[in-house]
C-alpha cells in the first residue's frame, strides 16, 4: 500500500470542517492571484550560434524555488481531496527546498508542518523552514525519508504530503497557469516561439511530466530533456523502461537526484536524458553567475551542463532556435556547501576541469566534454 494512502483516511468533513477548507482554499487561491509569474529572461549567446537561451527565474516566489508552485499544488490538492482539514499535521519527505515551501503554506493555513529529510541538506534550508514555522526531522540516508515520513503522519493522525507519488497529478498539465503554459505564453513574441528544447532536472519527476505532457497535447514540436547527477535512478529507468530500477544513492546535488525512480516519473513524455557529472553542476552553475551575474543553486547548473551540450549539438547541425531551462532556485542557499571550496574538497567535488571545458566551448562552440 502507498505510504501516503495510510494517512489520508480521515473522516467524512462536517460543514464546520467544510467552511474551514473552503476558507483553505481561498487562502491558498488568493496567495497565488497576488504572485506575479516569474521573469523569463533572455541569455545573450554568440549571435553566429544562431540559438536564443531562455532561463526561467523559479527563485522570485516567495519561497525562493521552483517548488512554490509544486507545494501550492500539493496543499489544493490535499484540500480538495480532504486529507487536509483544521488541525491536521502535515508531514513531508524532502531534500530541502519542497519543504520550505510547504512550510511556507502550512503556516498560511495555522497547520504544523513537519519536514523529513537527510542530515546532508543545507543549513540555509533548515532555517528557512523553521522561519516558516515548520520543524525538521533529520535521518541519515534518503531511502528513508518515506518511511519516517509516514511513520510521524501516523503517529500524529497527520496527512504525508507524499511528493514523490503525487507531483504528476497534481498539477494540471493541460495549462490552467502551469509553469509549461507559462514557458509557451512568454515566448510568443520571440523570434522562436517554440523552443526547440526545454531542459529540466529529474526532481519528483512532476515538472518534468507536466512539461512533457503539456508539449504534447499542444502539439509542439518542442523536445523535453531531462538532466541527471551521477548515480540517480531516473536515467537507468528511463533507459531500460523499467520503474523498479533503484540505485540506493543519495544525490550529491539538493533537490535532483533520487535513490529509486519515484511514482512520480513519467519516462514516456521524455525525449533524451542525460546523466551530469556533480562537479559539472557545480562549475555550470559558476560559470553562470559569471555570465550573467545570476547566482544560482547546483540544480540549475546541472540543467546547464545539459543545456550547453544541446546548443553544441544545434550549431553543429546549423540549426536555429531556441532553448528553454530553469533557474530552480538561489545559491545563496548553499553559502555553506557548493559555495564553500573547503566543503567541495571534503565532498571530492572539483569543478575546474568541466568549468574548462564551458569555457572552451563558448570559445569556440565546440562541446568537447
Amino acid at each position: 500500500m502507498n505510504p501516503a494512502a495510510q494517512n489520508t483516511a480521515t473522516p467524512p468533513a462536517a460543514p464546520a470542517c467544510r467552511d474551514w477548507t473552503r476558507n483553505a482554499i481561498a487562502r491558498v487561491q488568493a496567495e497565488n492571484n497576488r504572485s506575479a509569474d516569474t521573469h523569463l529572461y533572455k541569455i545573450e549567446l554568440p549571435a553566429q550560434w544562431g540559438v536564443d537561451l531562455y532561463v526561467k527565474d523559479e527563485s522570485c516566489h516567495r519561497t525562493g524555488s521552483l517548488k512554490h508552485r509544486l507545494a501550492r499544488s500539493l496543499f489544493l490538492f490535499g484540500l480538495v481531496n480532504g486529507w487536509i482539514n483544521e488541525g491536521t499535521t502535515v508531514v513531508e519527505a524532502s531534500s530541502g527546498s519542497t519543504a520550505v515551501s510547504e512550510a511556507y503554506f502550512a503556516q498560511l493555513l495555522g497547520l504544523d508542518f513537519v519536514a523529513v529529510m537527510t542530515r546532508t541538506t543545507s543549513p540555509e534550508k533548515i532555517a528557512l523552514i523553521e522561519q516558516f514555522g515548520g520543524r525538521c526531522h533529520l535521518v541519515d540516508a534518503a531511502g528513508e525519508v518515506y518511511s519516517a515520513a509516514a511513520a510521524i503522519a501516523a503517529e500524529c493522525n497527520g496527512h504525508y504530503m507524499d511528493q514523490f507519488t503525487y507531483a504528476e497529478r497534481a498539477t494540471d498539465w493541460r495549462g490552467n497557469n502551469n509553469i509549461a503554459e507559462s514557458i509557451f505564453s512568454q515566448l510568443a513574441h520571440e523570434q522562436h516561439p517554440e523552443p526547440a528544447w526545454v531542459v529540466v532536472g529529474a526532481g519528483t519527476g512532476g515538472t518534468s511530466a507536466t512539461i512533457g505532457r503539456y508539449i504534447r497535447y499542444h502539439a509542439h514540436a518542442t523536445q523535453l530533456a531531462v538532466v541527471d547527477p551521477e548515480g540517480s535512478a531516473f536515467l537507468p529507468a528511463w533507459q531500460a523502461n523499467d520503474m523498479t530500477v533503484v540505485t540506493g544513492r543519495s544525490s550529491r546535488i539538493e533537490g535532483i537526484g533520487r535513490p529509486r525512480a519515484e511514482p512520480s516519473f513519467v519516462p514516456g513524455v521524455i525525449d533524451t536524458m542525460m546523466e551530469v557529472p556533480d562537479a559539472a553542476s557545480v562549475a555550470a552553475m559558476r560559470h553562470f553567475e559569471q555570465l550573467t551575474g545570476m547566482h544560482a543553486g547546483p540544480s540549475t547548473g546541472t540543467n546547464l551542463w545539459g543545456v550547453w551540450q544541446l546548443v553544441a549539438q544545434m550549431v553543429a547541425a546549423g540549426q536555429k532556435g531556441s532553448i528553454v531551462t530553469l533557474m530552480c532556485d538561489g545559491g545563496e542557499r548553499y553559502a555553506g556547501s557548493y559555495n564553500n571550496p573547503a566543503w567541495l574538497a571534503e565532498k571530492g567535488l572539483d569543478p575546474a576541469p568541466h568549468l574548462g571545458t564551458i569555457e572552451q566551448f563558448f570559445a569556440t562552440g565546440t562541446w568537447n566534454g
